[in-house]
């Protein structure tokens, strides 16, 4: 069966009680700039360290594209108007995309991040996208925060994948989960703590 996403996409806003998730602009290139010199960040992430405001111009330039190609759905964080943080859906068209998100330092431990990738799970395994039937999520080993936010969200733990997260800083482990499209949605037990 093909896949509903190959093909031009609209820009979709979504809402939740404290967030508004708008595809980023030419407007957030200082704000993504300035979240992105967080060393954490640069660890747990595929940015590039270091980060310039040219990489933040060419991220915004690329989701454009990639909503344009219906791959990539990404959407700017944004609480008061101001930008927190950034979600989206690696590889839409392939039915099983991947999940990821970064915090702004100052957003944290907020539940921001669960907030908007509520709305995101929310969004993709909606009926207009039936190809959808599996997100998956993946983090850098010792990335405390995404799993929590991953548990809540009713994700399962998986597995380990071995040395598969490659950036600028080199390789390292990373955790894997999936959520089905028919899963409920309630924290599962993961076998290992997470604080």
């Amino acid at each position: 069966m093909p896949h509903r996403y190959r093909g031009r996409m609209e820009h979709e806003h979504l809402h939740t009680a404290r967030l508004e998730l708008s595809p980023p602009t030419t407007a957030d290139v200082a704000a993504i700039h300035a979240a992105c010199q967080d060393a954490d960040l640069q660890r747990y992430t595929m940015v590039p360290s270091p980060y310039l405001l040219e990489d933040a111009e060419r991220f915004v330039e690329l989701t454009g594209r990639w909503w344009a190609g219906g791959t990539e759905p990404t959407w700017a964080i944004r609480r008061g108007g101001r930008l927190v943080g950034m979600i989206g859906l690696a590889r839409l068209d392939t039915g099983a995309p991947e999940i990821g998100y970064w915090i702004a330092r100052d957003a944290r431990r907020q539940n921001v991040a669960g907030e908007a990738a509520a709305a995101v799970v929310d969004w993709a395994f909606a009926d207009e996208r039936l190809a959808v039937e599996r997100i998956e999520w993946r983090a850098v080993v010792g990335n405390i925060g995404s799993a929590r936010t991953a548990r809540r969200l009713g994700f399962r733990y998986e597995g380990l994948l071995r040395q598969a997260h490659v950036n600028s800083l080199g390789r390292a482990d990373v955790w894997i989960g999936g959520l089905l499209r028919h899963d409920d949605r309630v924290p599962q037990e993961w076998p290992f703590a997470l604080g």
